[in-house]
């Protein structure tokens, strides 16, 4: 994968990760109830389940490569349509409300790593998103693998690190999200709006 296509790649996937979703808001809730320590656990398995799902993604998008290298073409067109609408719905989303949550007892690190899993895999349009996102990064002159581990490693690393830091300020960002959250919302959508907008005229 070409520098400027990863560092293209990277912003796009710090401004995925800091979009409101489930699993953001189960790291939330989790570092309110067990501390940020013990929420590290769901923030694995949360990362785990997206590791697989892009997994899977990309097994697509290879078989569909193998049968014709112009279907990637076809594929970016209908990805940024794909994204342009996950931008309109993000956009007219309303903002996430928290309960307030109370203290209780710990539950085991292998539970938290369970939910934060199935958290991951039980969205389908997270597949969805991955099969219209990743084929606009893609160069299929290179080691189709080769850049799924540079592309799964780096939403790995950046996922884990936004979830937690969203555990460790669980308590301090509820306000703010009561306050700007669709706010928030619609300068995300925009984002994913105008990023399926552009990325498909690439090359």
């Amino acid at each position: 994968m070409a520098l400027h296509t990863w560092l293209l790649y990277l912003t796009a996937v710090i401004g995925l990760a800091l979009t409101p979703g489930p699993n953001g808001l189960l790291a939330l809730t989790h570092g309110a109830l067990y501390g940020h320590r013990r929420t590290l656990w769901t923030v694995a398995g949360g990362v785990s389940g997206f590791a697989v799902l892009m997994a899977l993604s990309m097994f697509g998008i290879g078989a569909l490569l193998k049968a014709s290298v112009d279907a990637l073409i076809l594929l970016k067109w209908l990805g940024g349509a794909y994204l342009i609408w996950l931008g309109i719905q993000l956009w007219r989303a309303p903002a996430l409300h928290l309960a307030a949550v109370v203290p209780g007892a710990a539950k085991p690190g292998p539970a938290l790593f369970r939910q934060g899993l199935l958290s991951a895999l039980s969205n389908p349009k997270v597949i969805l998103f991955f099969g219209a996102f990743l084929p606009q990064f893609l160069d299929p002159q290179r080691s189709l693998w080769l850049q799924f581990a540079v592309m799964a490693l780096t939403f790995a690393l950046v996922e884990g690190l936004v979830e937690y830091l969203l555990a460790r300020a669980a308590q301090r960002i509820r306000p703010w999200l009561e306050r700007s959250g669709k706010g928030f919302n619609r300068c995300c959508g925009g984002l994913f709006a105008l990023m399926g907008a552009a990325l498909p005229m690439t090359r």
